[in-house]
């Protein structure tokens, strides 16, 4: 082969995954969960952390790592997703391994509802952003839909080639680099929806978890014993989608016979002091800013009497890390505080003034 054949070849290479990287989702308007997972990585390049959240939006919008650093001096970040399921959660932890052993790991047990995959949107934005390895392979297969095909995962040109008519000026602005959007993983709101009324459960045909599920819990469950990691299942005080009794059955049940702390916050509202009249922004669904820390410093409270986690404050490397964490948190803070003043709703998911 020829020189110039060689060129040309590599030319067209070089072509394609500018263009794939172009076409790309960027998620920095609109739904910015999108852009969760591929986070983790630029942080745990320079931090470790004694607790590793895997879920859902039950644990990305209601537990707050700052105030978990605030109040305890515990280090965590949230590797969720928006309609996570098990064995996403699964793949994720695993991949997270790779990187870190964390002293504990918390699982969000909602995902149990799903027993099969769901929803090609909500899979990329629990796959597309994490570095290719096994882990990654293996979440796409267990996830793809019957739409879906692997080649359009290893090659996204090919699920998103005809983005060409929705390409805008955010697709250029942050074609190298995003913004961040999240703290640890934890997504901000400031604003307030209080809950109108409290939702009732619609009867279901059958209330089992479903094999599947079952089967990731117990990958989930010998993966961090594997690793000598305590593994805490966690239900957010989330009053929708509804928690069937019969899933807390099964719940408490699993976690008695694996010897696993098992912490249902809908069931201490109360005592954590919860006010679903100031403390979410969407009328029960999930937490605000001020729900997500006092969730958070209930949570912090369990971790330390139950795992005797070390307060990292003490370590100055660690605590001038978080300082510039607890600045930028204050910085969004403010702004969304000042957009609501303004505009009713919170619209500033950036974090500014970060590493």
């Amino acid at each position: 082969m020829r020189g110039s054949q060689v060129a040309a070849i590599l030319i067209g290479v070089l072509s394609l995954f500018a263009l794939q990287q172009l076409f790309m989702p960027k998620y920095m308007a609109g739904v910015y969960e999108g852009s969760l997972i591929e986070e983790y990585y630029a942080d745990v390049k320079k931090n470790k952390h004694q607790v590793l959240f895997v879920g859902d939006c039950e644990v990305y919008e209601n537990i707050s790592p700052v105030k978990l650093w605030q109040d305890y001096g515990i280090t965590s970040y949230i590797r969720g997703s928006a309609q996570q399921l098990i064995w996403q959660s699964y793949y994720l932890l695993e991949d997270a391994l790779r990187y870190e052993k964390p002293e504990v790991v918390v699982f969000s047990v909602l995902a149990m509802k799903y027993n099969e995959p769901q929803n090609e949107a909500y899979n990329r934005m629990s796959i597309d952003g994490m570095k290719w390895s096994g882990s990654k392979v293996g979440s796409i297969l267990a996830s793809m839909t019957e739409e879906e095909t692997l080649i359009s995962y290893l090659f996204p040109i090919l699920r998103y080639h005809d983005r060409w008519r929705e390409i805008s000026s955010d697709d250029f602005t942050y074609y190298f680099q995003k913004e961040k959007i999240s703290h640890n993983g934890f997504m901000m709101r400031n604003d307030i929806k209080p809950v109108g009324k409290i939702p009732v459960g619609k009867k279901l045909n059958n209330y089992q978890f479903g094999e599947n599920s079952y089967a990731y819990l117990d990958k989930i469950t010998a993966l961090c014993k594997a690793n000598d990691i305590p593994l805490v299942l966690l239900k957010a005080p989330s009053i929708y989608p509804y928690w069937y009794p019969e899933w807390e059955e099964q719940m408490v049940d699993y976690a008695k016979k694996n010897d696993l702390l098992y912490l249902n916050t809908l069931e201490n509202m109360e005592s954590i002091g919860i006010d679903l009249s100031v403390d979410t922004y969407d009328a029960g669904l999930h937490l605000n800013v001020t729900g997500a820390e006092k969730m958070s410093e209930y949570l912090g409270r369990e971790l330390v009497e139950n795992f005797k986690l070390k307060d990292m404050r003490s370590d100055t490397a660690t605590s001038e890390a978080w300082a510039k964490k607890e600045k930028s948190y204050d910085n969004m803070r403010e702004a969304q505080l000042a957009e609501i003043d303004v505009k009713g709703k919170v619209l500033t998911f950036f974090v500014k003034n970060i590493e």
